[in-house]
């Protein structure tokens, strides 16, 4: 069969992704001139490290927003004829090259893991959201007031972290599991968070005016209530908003072994930040508990969980690609990387290279989020 050189492969392929380098130049020229306004984003800027960490993980965000205007193949297009071919493989009766080689169904490699990257930037990203929401929710009163308060969340934080990671990843979404009505409880409580938090926020500012307060909590009460129909139970009626059962799965799961280590950080920074002086003086002009905790604690708690964020977001990162490559993470034709991995490892012998862009996104991409955590860490010192 027809191959193109290795200098033709790395030419389609830094052209096929062109709108993710164009995107990125706009991207980093508007920033750079609005640098002083970013606030800590901003001074991202003055740390090489951290600039080639936020490069990284801009560039696996923009090839997951653009994918369908550089992928060349559709990710679960098969071929009998072009299966496992190494990279530069022509697709004669196409014309079109397979950049990186086909896998053992004969589907392109680069398609596949061009869409996979939009799995990984939807799942990681917002269950560690999800996640934040339920550990400042939690921790933010247990470590400003404490008592049984504390005692208790504690005791449930550190029950949960004392389990193996994989074990209970393994136990809460193996096969049986999704089958039950166990994923939709969990994602029922864990969805509530977000909800509460927000009237929390609305409360703590609006207290005694009762003219804002209840058209905002209306207003949040109603979208919270149609998210929360789409999201937990798939019965938007606007069919707006819904989520894969597997998928739904997968999200509780990482909410619940990661909300604990969250609430843990805040509970800890709470009880540092409670004792400075603009806390005191919070408390002595006669705000009420809540507005200190939302107003005056968590937004000087910003930085460190900023930092946190960037590597809870690789951690679980690297825990999708292990459900996958256990075969306990998406659908099998599903593109995400932990399951190429595990489609193709069996067969590096053949093809050596099968195995490669999978993994070499997946490190990419966690690579450039320590990378950027470490840039913002580096600045934070500076504060």
């Amino acid at each position: 069969m027809e191959s193109i050189s290795t200098f033709e492969i790395w030419q389609t392929f830094v052209t096929r992704l062109w709108p993710v380098w164009l995107a990125l130049a706009i991207t980093f020229s508007a920033s750079y001139q609005w640098r002083s306004k970013l606030g800590s984003v901003g001074r991202i800027f003055n740390s090489p490290v951290g600039l080639v960490g936020l490069f990284i993980v801009l560039f696996w965000v923009f090839a997951a927003i653009l994918a369908d205007f550089i992928v060349l193949f559709d990710a679960l297009e098969q071929s009998g004829l072009y299966r496992r071919k190494p990279p530069g493989t022509m697709n004669t009766a196409q014309g079109i090259p397979y950049i990186f080689g086909t896998d053992t169904l004969g589907r392109d490699l680069f398609s596949r893991m061009i869409y996979g990257s939009q799995i990984v930037l939807l799942i990681a990203p917002a269950a560690s959201l999800v996640a934040y929401v339920v550990g400042i929710t939690l921790g933010l009163p247990a470590g400003y007031i404490g008592g049984k308060f504390d005692t208790v969340l504690s005791f449930l934080a550190n029950l949960v972290l004392a389990f193996p990671v994989i074990l209970l990843f393994y136990l809460l979404v193996a096969p049986g599991i999704r089958e039950t009505i166990l994923p939709n409880i969990m994602a029922g409580v864990f969805f509530m968070f977000p909800i509460l938090f927000a009237l929390m926020v609305v409360y703590s500012r609006f207290a005694e005016r009762l003219n804002v307060l209840i058209p905002s909590s209306i207003i949040i009460l109603l979208i919270g209530a149609w998210l929360y129909s789409g999201l937990v139970f798939n019965a938007d009626p606007l069919g707006l908003v819904g989520i894969d059962p597997g998928e739904l799965n997968i999200f509780a799961a990482v909410v619940f072994t990661t909300s604990p280590g969250v609430f843990r950080i805040v509970r800890g920074l709470t009880m540092d930040i409670r004792t400075r002086d603009y806390v005191a003086a919070a408390v002595t002009r006669g705000e009420n508990p809540l507005f200190v905790m939302i107003w005056e604690i968590l937004p000087n708690a910003r930085g460190p969980l900023i930092v946190d964020s960037c590597l809870r977001i690789g951690y679980v990162t690297i825990l999708l690609g292990t459900l996958g490559f256990f075969g306990l993470g998406m659908e099998p034709e599903s593109p995400d990387w932990g399951s190429m991995i595990n489609q193709t490892r069996s067969y590096i012998r053949l093809v050596p290279t099968i195995v490669l862009p999978p993994t070499l996104a997946l490190a990419s991409f966690v690579l450039g989020l320590n990378l950027l955590a470490d840039g913002l860490r580096e600045q934070s010192l500076k504060d």
